[in-house]
């Protein structure tokens, strides 16, 4: 990275923004290949703009050192003869959002003390879902910071942000991200989100972070005034402007999320990103810019590992190939079809994209053994076929959900998976989420059945407000029972600020919700401590039907400890006789009762013995876990 006017000695950490250098002064950067000329100009309380012309280097570039400038500084660029002033488009810091000034961040200023930390292997992670804004009362990194201690306490190991990168308006969810460099002011300045991590890491926490590289959001975007070629010309993203990763002069917005990707891990000590609609990231490319990604954050990581997590709807398990085998390099992927079959079970609703599920045994059997259902089947929904095989592919590569920050708001009124069903048949669910062999992830709340709402909530200018609140209402009309008019009439309005404010979190219910927090903080010890349950690969475990909404999980551990899971959504099942095999206790042994959901510390009616002198019994909308035990001595 060749640039103008660095001190002798000094060194870019990034291509493009602000950086301070050693010494004194700041070191500006930006690209706008369709100007012919820019200045930053420093903006200071009480004084008067100053304006310092750039050098102009080859490919667009232009640069220079300037002394007058340090951390704090606020400043925007002037772009030929333009009266306008623009935002930096890597600036670190907006104070006043995207359509202000930026600010020079030091982010040398901030003292870490996780050096130890080695990061986040792929495998055995229980992940947790968080909206920050929503998370607390105050909806700042400070706040959520006091609360990670409780997440450690329940047996979670990762903490994924939802978007933090700034964006317009006073809340939203963070997918219409504009400045993808700077932490959105909503939730506190930058060290605020490098303490958040720090003290994740002390508690041996993981954090990566959802990061939108699909589109541009639609308002406080200023890259097409440096330059048209930031956008494609040829793919169009269903939500915004496409990136252009493989157009005309595509090298240099490459080049920007690329530095996007080690920015946040390097600066922020991040352990990964969950990359979302990773679908809709278009690039003809010799290398598709998803592997580029993850092989930029590789390096970034400098031998700390790395965990990277992909959103993709078709299912394309291309994604988590290794690179040197043509795949992305991504560690695991999101799951909608495990989600899709349990809601369908759950509720006994399978309308719109829940139409190619039936809740059945076998959906729940193949999902722990296989991850996607549909791995090229049609699928009759989208009137095409959908997956691709996942044969040799470990559990741990599959992300399972009950909820997550869509699919709670896809309901219409925001509420939890957990307030659609029974109380039985949620805990029993829970704990095939829970002990199933594929990676869990819980939704902020969900860990004490919160019972605040999540809506979708977003903060536009009115003539957009009006088209996202219309758009909406028209997404939700693929669901038959949404597309009343009754139901219609009562969808929150997402630029309304009390949709916000009713989505937050109330943290006293993990007290006054104590069955429902014991239920998740029981399950994660179980598998997090258990030798085989979370632990399972491929090829060793197993499953069966035993009834109409019954069925059993085996998991083959180490010289016969094996363990069961039962779980019956339906009515009390008897079994007799009893011919499947994978009920039958390892040898010399008989089964003992590890865990069950109707234990009345869960608000459960007790659990007899399932595997009794007449024969195997499961109770009705349950689930229990069983380990092998001594045998009864013969009299």
């Amino acid at each position: 990275m060749a640039v103008t006017s660095l001190p002798a000695g000094a060194h870019r950490r990034l291509p493009v923004g602000a950086e301070p250098v050693p010494g004194g002064g700041v070191h500006f950067r930006v690209w706008a290949p369709l100007r012919r000329r820019v200045a930053v100009v420093l903006e200071g309380p009480g004084e008067e703009p100053r304006a310092f012309p750039l050098a102009a280097e080859t490919g667009g570039y232009f640069s220079d050192h300037v002394r007058e400038a340090r951390a704090g500084a606020r400043y925007r660029f002037r772009l030929d003869d333009d009266e306008r002033l623009y935002p930096d488009p890597a600036s670190r810091f907006q104070p006043d959002g995207p359509h202000g000034s930026s600010q020079v961040v030091d982010p040398s200023a901030f003292e870490w003390t996780d050096r130890a930390w080695r990061g986040v292997p792929v495998e055995g992670q229980v992940l947790y879902e968080m909206h920050v804004g929503t998370f607390t009362h105050e909806g700042t990194f400070a706040a959520a910071t006091a609360e990670l201690p409780a997440l450690r306490a329940t047996g979670i190991s990762v903490v994924e942000l939802l978007p933090v990168a700034d964006f317009t308006g006073r809340f939203g969810w963070g997918y219409d991200g504009v400045d993808f460099y700077a932490p959105t002011r909503l939730y506190g300045e930058p060290d605020d989100l490098r303490r958040f991590v720090d003290a994740a890491h002390r508690l041996g926490l993981g954090v990566i972070l959802d990061v939108v590289y699909n589109h541009f959001g639609p308002d406080g975007n200023y890259l097409n005034a440096y330059s048209a070629d930031y956008v494609s010309a040829r793919h169009k993203s269903e939500w915004g402007e496409a990136p252009n990763f493989d157009g005309p002069n595509s090298g240099p917005v490459r080049e920007f999320f690329l530095a996007n990707v080690e920015y946040w891990i390097r600066e922020f000590h991040l352990d990964g990103y969950r990359f979302d609609a990773t679908q809709q990231i278009f690039d003809a490319s010799p290398e598709h810019i998803l592997a580029a990604m993850t092989r930029r954050a590789e390096e970034a990581g400098e031998g700390r590992m790395i965990y990277a997590v992909a959103e993709n709807e078709p299912q394309d398990t291309k994604v988590v190939a290794a690179r040197e085998r043509g795949g992305f390099g991504v560690g695991a992927l999101w799951n909608d079809d495990f989600h899709h079959t349990a809601l369908v079970a759950l509720t006994g609703r399978n309308e719109a994209y829940y139409s190619d599920y039936r809740g059945s045994p076998q959906e729940f059997v193949s999902a722990a053994k296989w991850g996607f259902l549909y791995q090229g089947q049609r699928y009759e929904w989208q009137r095409q076929r959908r997956g691709s095989p996942t044969y040799g592919l470990d559990p741990w590569r599959f992300v399972t959900f009950l909820d997550n920050h869509d699919q709670v708001a896809n309901s219409g009124r925001g509420v939890r998976c957990h307030m659609h069903t029974t109380p039985g048949r949620y805990r029993a669910m829970t704990a095939l989420l829970l002990l199933a062999p594929q990676t869990p992830m819980l939704f902020q709340g969900q860990e004490f059945a919160a019972s605040t709402p999540f809506y979708y909530f977003a903060d536009h200018r009115e003539g957009l407000a009006r088209l996202v609140d219309e758009g909406r209402a028209q997404f939700l009309a693929q669901f038959p029972s949404l597309a009343t008019p009754e139901m219609q009439h009562t969808l929150p309005d997402p630029a309304d600020p009390q949709t916000f404010v009713r989505s937050k979190l109330d943290h006293t219910e993990r007290h006054t919700h104590r069955e429902a927090y014991a239920l998740h903080c029981d399950l994660l010890a179980l598998r997090n401590s258990d030798p085989v349950f979370g632990r399972t690969r491929v090829r060793e475990l197993d499953g069966a039907v035993l009834g109409p909404e019954a069925f059993v999980l085996r998991y083959f551990g180490f010289d016969g400890d094996d363990r069961l899971l039962l779980v019956n959504l339906g009515l009390d099942l008897h079994l007799r006789p009893a011919p499947e095999p994978l009920l039958a206790p390892p040898a010399g042994k008989r089964w003992r009762v590890l865990w069950s959901s109707e234990h009345p510390k869960y608000g459960g009616r007790g659990t007899p013995h399932p595997d009794g002198e007449e024969n195997w019994w499961l109770p009705g909308h349950a689930a229990i876990a069983l380990g092998p035990g001594d045998p009864e001595p013969r009299e």
